[in-house]
């Protein structure tokens, strides 16, 4: 037998014989283990379709405006109005007026919402979210509306909660990848992948940062990771930090650099409520199979942008779909990055309702967790008080994927 294959053997049966001896309470679940690619994600046989948001009807309608879409996190209320205008009516003042009059129509459409956000695209360019960015961003609480109301092209910086973009030539983007997600997926020999299976075992037994990964924290301790991809995003952002503030929560929140960029003043508001910021790349788009220089910027424009708008430097990135490489490895060490898994996924992206979200988020919950969830999910934005409440019913102290490294 060759000597690879007898170290693989040995390392393995021994982990294996340690994750009985060592197993903590509650009884873990079946981790997701890194998978060559082609695994699928198990709680994920198809996507379903988010049910649609309740619409506003503005009085008098704005010809610009395509919906204004509004939900509630059983607290709170917000809306998010869509604009679209043609290239040749986009100036910065017309812009303006239309974002403030769909605000005002807005709060007067409904008096009970606590805040309006707005996107305003080049009709030309709108390809839902995720494509080109908008021309301008707002995010305005009702406590914040007379002073977004008085705004003119003068005087537009000094409202800190909104975000202008100046159209100019550029190369064509990305679109963001929507794959279902995975199973943690490597891509490489089958001795490579056997060397990553040993090291996630070893670091789930140990709970640390091996070789630049981190699968989970210490499954001795009774603490997990609570982390959400994919933010930020208008309308959700605002019922998601309000729930996570009312339950006393603080958590991970791993960050596309396209919507952080749009949409900064959401980033701010996560880190001044004592969260964590992750890189999730730029575009959201799949890394092993791209040249190593378009990994590398994806990664460091998210890096620059998610540090220009906190003044701290990102810790850790987890890389879209769960699938990595030697090189997504070397490339994320070199910028300081741990990459950084999760043990608990209830596929919460395939809306699957928001009893099969708590039930497999309780199923799964286990000391030194990672848990996966989305901030875009309304179904998971209204499960998370009663996960919460079993997670402290069950002694599991829930907090960021930062803390749960330190804490060994």
């Amino acid at each position: 037998m060759h000597s690879n294959t007898v170290f693989y053997t040995i390392t393995i049966g021994l982990l294996f014989a340690g994750l009985v001896i060592a197993q903590p309470q509650p009884q873990r679940q079946p981790l997701p283990f890194v998978q060559p690619p082609g695994a699928s994600q198990p709680d994920a046989p198809g996507q379903r379709n988010a049910a649609p948001l309740a619409q506003l009807e503005l009085k008098p309608a704005i010809a610009e405006v395509k919906k204004v879409e509004y939900a509630s996190n059983g607290f709170i209320e917000v809306a998010h109005a869509l604009l679209l205008v043609p290239k040749r009516e986009a100036a910065l003042a017309r812009n303006l007026v239309l974002a403030q009059e769909a605000v005002k129509r807005s709060f007067a459409a409904r008096p009970g919402l606590n805040e309006v956000d707005v996107s305003l695209y080049l009709s030309e360019d709108f390809d839902g979210f995720g494509g080109a960015l908008p021309l301008l961003t707002a995010s305005v609480p009702k406590l914040e509306f007379a002073s977004f109301e008085k705004l003119q092209t003068a005087t537009v910086s000094g409202y800190m909660r909104i975000w202008l973009h100046q159209v100019g030539n550029s190369s064509p983007q990305p679109k963001p990848d929507k794959t279902l997600e995975q199973n943690p997926t490597f891509y490489g020999s089958k001795q490579e992948l056997k060397a990553q299976q040993v090291q996630q075992l070893s670091a789930q037994l140990a709970g640390r940062v091996r070789g630049g990964l981190m699968f989970q924290g210490n499954p001795r301790l009774p603490t997990a990771a609570l982390s959400f991809d994919d933010a930020p995003h208008p309308l959700y952002e605002p019922l998601l930090l309000d729930t996570l503030k009312r339950v006393g929560i603080k958590a991970t929140f791993f960050c596309i650099g396209r919507n952080a960029k749009a949409y900064p003043y959401f980033v701010k508001d996560m880190v001044e409520a004592g969260h964590e910021i992750g890189n999730h790349t730029y575009h959201h788009i799949r890394l092993p199979r791209l040249p190593t220089s378009v990994v590398t910027d994806e990664l460091e424009q998210t890096n620059q942008v998610l540090t220009g708008i906190t003044g701290q430097p990102v810790r850790y990135f987890r890389p879209p779909g769960g699938d990595y490489s030697r090189a997504t490895l070397r490339i994320a060490s070199k910028l300081g990055l741990t990459t950084t898994f999760w043990t608990d996924d209830p596929a919460d992206f395939d809306n699957p309702g928001t009893l099969k979200i708590e039930s497999r988020l309780v199923r799964k919950l286990r000391y030194g967790g990672i848990v996966l969830l989305h901030d875009n999910v309304l179904q998971t934005i209204q499960v998370l008080p009663e996960f919460l409440k079993v997670a402290q019913a069950k002694g599991i102290k829930l907090w960021t994927v930062g803390m749960l490294d330190t804490n060994r």
